[in-house]
């Protein structure tokens, strides 16, 4: 396919984790809009219509959620429900505190987001997407939660107990990278920057919720 279509890139990259593979392929993109998804696409891909009308509009990351009345989980039993929610509450206590689920694997990013927040990113494994999060936050890029349909799979390579121990350490990395500056100061536009025509004054980190 990408023979024949010049917007598509294979890009074959050494392992290192799914945090490094989603970093390699977001930083060689040269799009102005750039989504993440899962491979199993558990997120019926229609939906990725909530993710364009918010960014760059309204904000300059979308993040998927399956929380709140808005959002639909299907088939997800429901031990893994409460181990998720058990995870994300030591997320928002320690790292990120208004964001409902930091898990969810569908994102969006503006060119510039994307390069600013990938370039800071140092884990390689599943807690990334804390990581990433944490970033935006410390850099003063606009985040939005989209509610979205998800539909569990059972092909998830994430092992419960061994993988949530390794986020767990990840996020004290995470939280010590916060406090030393590791992540960059807070993000200036210059009016030739910035498409709104904002102020050379960093944006403040802010979270909305999108109905």
């Amino acid at each position: 396919m990408a023979r024949d279509e010049p917007r598509i890139l294979l890009q074959r990259e050494p392992h290192r984790g799914k945090g490094g593979a989603v970093r390699a392929g977001m930083l060689a993109s040269r799009a102005q809009l750039r989504f993440l998804c899962d491979a199993d696409l558990s997120m019926p891909i229609h939906e990725i219509s909530r993710f364009l009308d918010t960014v760059p509009h309204d904000c300059d990351i979308a993040i998927g959620t399956r929380e709140g009345e808005a959002a639909r989980r299907v088939g997800e039993p429901f031990y893994r429900h409460a181990m998720g929610r058990a995870f994300n509450a030591i997320v928002r206590k320690s790292v990120v505190p208004d964001i409902q689920d930091t898990q969810c694997g569908f994102k969006m990013f503006t060119a510039r987001a994307a390069h600013a927040v990938f370039s800071a990113v140092t884990i390689p494994g599943w807690a990334f997407d804390i990581e990433v999060l944490a970033i935006a936050r410390t850099q003063g890029w606009r985040v939005s939660e989209v509610p979205i349909e998800w539909h569990y799979g059972t092909e998830s390579r994430v092992a419960p107990v061994r993988d949530a121990w390794r986020m767990l350490c990840d996020l004290w990395t995470i939280r010590a990278n916060i406090k030393d500056g590791t992540y960059g100061v807070p993000v200036r536009f210059s009016s030739a920057m910035d498409e709104a025509g904002g102020n050379d004054v960093p944006r403040q980190p802010s979270l909305r919720w999108r109905p």
